[in-house]
């Protein structure tokens, strides 16, 4: 579906969410000049203090979708303490915006493994480095972290650190956005119904 034309279009109609997806993402793909797979992603603290960030998706189906970062982090410690998030996905390129609500979950050890190992040695080594959201006295205190690393594991493949993991936003929801003249929108809506979805569409 070419960006403007309408969810009205009867190849654009599908009753399963995640069909929908990926083909916007497919399209997204190859139309986005930086970073297709970038999403915001929200969260909250514990006292009700909501943050937002970009990281980029690393998988997707109808289980959810999923992302990696240090479990030690900031986002890490907000989602153990209240495990919902959303995302947002914003191709501006189709003038498409995807949202997703819903439950977080962490991803096996096995799926974490698999991606660790499919990152570039340098991103290996930069997770052994950083002791993420956390405070950092100069850039040069962090450089020689990633020295450090680079010396212990010289010779020799890089292990997943034990606090570096994925995540796995299992939506409760999900919003297709569609840019139209006028800011006169369409905005379609699938909920989650026990095994199954409804769905529906949103004044603009």
């Amino acid at each position: 579906m070419a960006a403007g034309d309408s969810f009205a279009m009867g190849s654009a109609m599908s009753t399963d969410p995640f069909v929908l997806f990926a083909d916007w993402y497919g399209e997204a793909r190859v139309s986005e000049p930086n970073d297709s797979n970038a999403m915001a992603l929200a969260t909250v603290r514990a006292d009700g203090q909501p943050s937002v960030r970009m990281v980029l998706l690393k998988g997707h189906g109808p289980d959810g979708f999923v992302f990696y970062t240090n479990r030690e982090s900031r986002k890490a410690g907000e989602l153990a303490a209240v495990p919902r998030a959303a995302l947002l996905f914003h191709w501006k390129s189709l003038r498409r915006q995807v949202r997703i609500e819903g439950p977080v979950e962490q991803v096996s050890d096995a799926e974490s493994d698999a991606y660790f190992a499919s990152r570039s040695r340098d991103s290996q080594l930069g997770a052994w480095a950083s002791d993420q959201s956390r405070p950092l006295d100069a850039r040069e205190t962090f450089e020689a972290r990633y020295e450090a690393m680079r010396a212990r594991f010289e010779g020799g493949p890089v292990p997943r650190p034990p606090h570096w993991g994925g995540y796995r936003v299992v939506p409760s929801a999900i919003e297709f956005w569609l840019d139209r003249a006028h800011r006169l929108h369409e905005r379609r809506v699938f909920t989650r119904d026990g095994d199954g979805w409804t769905e529906g569409l949103l004044y603009p």
